[in-house]
């Protein structure tokens, strides 16, 4: 169902929460919100087909704008709130968008933008003024909340986070489908998957340009659920939100898991989350350890998914599964997963390789502007696709993921895994988090290098270093564990949880070389 189905058959009922202000619309006010946008949008010239980019923070304006996008056949593209100037104005020109909304609170970055954007790239401020931006509020207000006369349905196009290169647009689907009462194909699936009903009220800590979290939300929207967005992810304000509401549904990643684990045990168990019968997390590995702490406070209800965001099809694993393979993401609620070699060759269970989806939709996407890295991405002889990730699957078909092709350590000829060793440094107790990655070695061709963030209130020092090597050797192989450790204030993880790893990585890459050059 869309958005205007629920306006017009539960006008009143609650489709979308802010945590920390309690600011709320119900389905009447947000369909009539998005109906202004939709209509403004048209008036700016753009047609089913064309393309706007949103920056934005969690706030109300971004599903009106999205639900505008996604009612007029146009596709939307969120854009990372955390890029540069750079960043966004090469997406902007790489997807093509006649209209870029973004909050001025980022008057910053985006104030320069107006002389390195298209003269046809529209630009519309929210909140805030901004210099040489049109006020998005003033111009909707002036429209009229009728629906559009012929309404298609639209699509989210998502950039990848670029944590290996530039960001990436992914093209789903052509829009070419008028509104009946449908959004989108893949809303079903997570309808089903998640077992979403209108007495569902999800919350998303995460920012809505993180694909899983708009696509979640527009899932309960069109199922006649309500959202709950947090401003920004607190640990202690997430308890108090889900209780306040009585969250059934909510998202996550590994590190909000952390946090929440870090609050006082008495704060924790203080709270009445009987209501609570979902919790679902992906985007980064979660340490098996953590998640089983999880598992113990929250009980036999979290689910993990893998998904990417160029191939419709997605592997989830609910709590009982997960306990009889530890580790792993699951097997395939849309679409199938096959396990190959370089050149194609599928591999029997147990054997690492690189993970291809298949199924009738397996290659429906492209990289906007690449056709190489498209080509790419494709099995050599059928449908299947990958984006690069390796892993195994066991007997029973569950997939367990063991890292990014990208970011694989090759040291004296040897395949080393930087999660698994990610995986054993971060189960140690001073640990905040932890990334690891190669770096050149004159006899070995790399090295192990770990980066560690430690926990608030301990200090780096020889000995913690010299204890971290031998509780990591206690628990991967001897060639596994790092040369080298580095303690850092913080690493540059995104709010979905992913991490810029290939910055870190080429960073201490030209480093290493320049040292061994001079």
């Amino acid at each position: 169902m869309y958005l205007g189905y629920h306006a017009q058959r539960s006008p009143q009922h609650t489709a979308l929460i802010i945590a920390e202000s309690q600011e709320s619309l119900t389905y009447a006010q947000l369909d009539e919100r998005s109906n202004r946008a939709a209509r403004l949008l048209r008036r700016l010239g753009l047609r089913a087909g064309d393309q706007i980019a949103v920056m934005l923070p969690n706030v109300p304006e971004y599903l009106e704008i999205a639900w505008a996008a996604l009612r007029s056949g146009l596709y939307i593209t969120p854009l990372n709130t955390y890029m540069t100037a750079d960043e966004i104005a090469y997406i902007v020109a790489d997807c093509g968008a006649r209209v870029l909304i973004a909050s001025g609170v980022y008057s910053e970055r985006l104030e320069p933008l107006g002389a390195r954007l298209s003269g046809r790239v529209a630009r519309l401020a929210v909140g805030k003024a901004c210099d040489g931006w049109e006020d998005y509020r003033s111009l909707v207000g002036q429209e009229s909340s009728e629906r559009l006369e012929d309404e298609r349905v639209g699509a989210i196009h998502c950039y990848s986070s670029g944590t290996t290169g530039r960001p990436k647009g992914v093209k789903l689907e052509a829009l070419t489908t008028p509104i009946s009462d449908g959004v989108q194909k893949d809303a079903a699936a997570y309808a089903k998957a998640y077992r979403l009903t209108p007495d569902t009220v999800y919350m998303t800590p995460a920012p809505l340009f993180h694909s899983a979290a708009l696509h979640f939300s527009v899932a309960v929207h069109g199922q006649g659920g309500t959202v709950v967005l947090m401003e920004k992810f607190d640990a202690q304000k997430a308890l108090d939100a889900m209780e306040r509401f009585r969250v059934t549904h909510s998202q996550w990643v590994p590190t909000m898991f952390g946090r929440l684990m870090r609050l006082p045990k008495q704060d924790r168990e203080a709270r009445d989350l009987s209501h609570h019968i979902l919790a679902l997390h992906g985007g980064a590995p979660c340490p098996i350890h953590l998640k089983r702490q999880m598992i113990e406070w929250w009980g036999p209800i979290i689910v993990e998914a893998y998904g990417c965001t160029e191939l419709y099809g997605f592997t989830a694993i609910d709590t009982a599964d997960w306990l009889k393979h530890p580790g792993s993401v699951g097997r395939p609620v849309l679409g199938s997963i096959h396990i190959c070699d370089e050149s194609g060759a599928e591999l029997p269970a147990g054997t690492p390789g690189l993970v291809y989806f298949g199924g009738a939709q397996a290659c429906a996407f492209e990289y906007h502007n690449d056709p190489e890295r498209t080509r790419a991405s494709r099995h050599p002889v059928h449908p299947w696709s990958t984006v690069g990730d390796i892993g195994y699957t066991d007997a029973e078909g569950y997939l367990y993921l063991t890292d990014r092709k990208d970011f694989l350590i090759i040291s004296g000829g040897v395949n080393i895994s930087p999660q698994a060793v990610e995986d054993a440094l971060i189960s140690h107790p001073l640990v905040d988090d932890v990334a690891v990655f190669g770096v050149p070695h004159h006899d070995l061709g790399e090295e192990v290098k770990a980066l560690v963030q430690l926990a608030d209130g301990t200090a780096p020092s020889e000995e913690l270093t010299r204890e971290l090597l031998e509780y990591a050797k206690t628990r991967i192989a001897r060639y596994m564990v790092p040369r080298s450790i580095e303690f850092v204030t913080t690493l540059p993880r995104l709010p979905n949880g992913k991490l810029y790893k290939r910055a870190l990585r080429d960073r201490y890459r030209e480093a290493a070389l320049a040292a061994r050059s001079g």
